[in-house]
């Protein structure tokens, strides 16, 4: 899509907003860049020949205001998002322009649903949290899966990555959720979020080929508790992580991301196999690709092209299976990821 529309970034020098920046340009938008750090704006600003810099403080409206002025929309891709994503709603509400982030913090996202549901239903206008490998991906993926049930009795949501070699920002996303629920770990259970401060189990998942089974930590709870549950009638929703990936994610000396391709992306690969059982009877989708930072930006990218040009369900807060035809949105993404649906 040739749009020439112009989008705010925020935090568009991160990790995962150089990629967003670059999917945009790639899509036909003019990003605007935006985020704290002027002078790190002001360096990605002369390496990105014709793109606008506006920096902007969560704690400064007026220059949020700056930031979004004349733009279609507002990616947020700034953590924590316990910090950021309140303003910037706030920013994209005055502004009328739709909202989109990355955040995978659970309470975060808890947050944007339960503060402005009301206010963007009431206003016509779209907020989507989540959209990104953690929260936005699972809740397609089990959306498709779901296919005609109205309701199931439990979905299972299994990431199994080679590794995980975490961001500075990750890991300060993962600090401040954990500090938010004071140590305690949480599950989507009995239909509601359950905190507890046992340890997770370990179990082994059997995922598809070449994978095969694999040891996971059971309950290693990501977005998709608050995503899935925010429009799905499905009592149990529950996440795992192969082992080795969480244990990269704790290592506190593990590296950054390499890029190891000319698109900059790391050589870490995943596999997403989401299970839905309802009466006995199972349906299974999955996912297949490279570098879940990376394959982020395609799955934003593409949500916001589908709100600017009206193939959304709905208004207000809403995730991505419940805004978007969710079948259609993941066979959209190739070659960024390959999908095997429920036919």
């Amino acid at each position: 899509m040739e749009s020439g529309q112009t989008v705010t970034v925020f935090g568009a020098y991160g990790h995962t907003g150089r990629f967003v920046v670059a999917e945009l340009r790639e899509r036909g938008f003019v990003p605007v860049l935006s985020g704290r750090d002027a002078a790190k704006l002001q360096a990605m600003a002369a390496a990105e020949p014709g793109l606008d810099a506006r920096p902007a403080s969560v704690d400064d409206p007026a220059s949020l205001d700056r930031a979004l002025a004349g733009a279609a929309a507002v990616i947020n891709c700034a953590g924590p998002f316990a910090v950021t994503a309140a303003p910037l709603i706030e920013a994209a509400l005055r502004a009328g322009v739709p909202y989109l982030d990355v955040a995978a913090e659970i309470e975060a996202n808890l947050d944007t649903f339960a503060s402005f549901a009301d206010r963007a239903r009431a206003a016509g206008a779209v907020i989507v949290p989540a959209m990104a490998f953690y929260g936005g991906l699972g809740d397609l993926l089990t959306t498709a899966a779901m296919g005609d049930w109205k309701e199931a009795d439990e979905a299972h949501i299994a990431y199994g990555l080679n590794s995980w070699h975490p961001t500075a920002g990750t890991r300060l996303a993962g600090a401040v959720s954990r500090e938010r629920r004071g140590g305690r770990r949480v599950r989507f259970a009995n239909g509601q979020l359950e905190y507890r401060t046992d340890a997770p189990p370990t179990l082994d998942w059997t995922f598809p080929e070449p994978m095969g089974t694999r040891a996971v930590i059971g309950e290693f709870t990501m977005a998709d508790v608050v995503t899935v549950p925010s429009h799905l009638a499905i009592p149990e929703v529950r996440t795992y992580m192969t082992a080795e990936a969480a244990e990269d994610l704790s290592a506190p000396d593990a590296p950054a991301p390499a890029a190891a391709d000319e698109r900059g992306r790391s050589v870490q690969t995943f596999l997403v196999d989401v299970l839905v059982r309802s009466g006995g009877v199972e349906r299974r989708a999955v996912a297949r690709g490279q570098d879940i930072y990376a394959v982020t930006a395609p799955l934003v990218v593409e949500a916001l092209d589908r709100i600017l040009t009206g193939r959304t369900t709905t208004t207000g807060v809403a995730s991505a299976g419940e805004i978007f035809d969710a079948p259609d949105f993941l066979r959209a993404l190739a070659p960024h990821i390959a999908v095997d649906l429920p036919s």
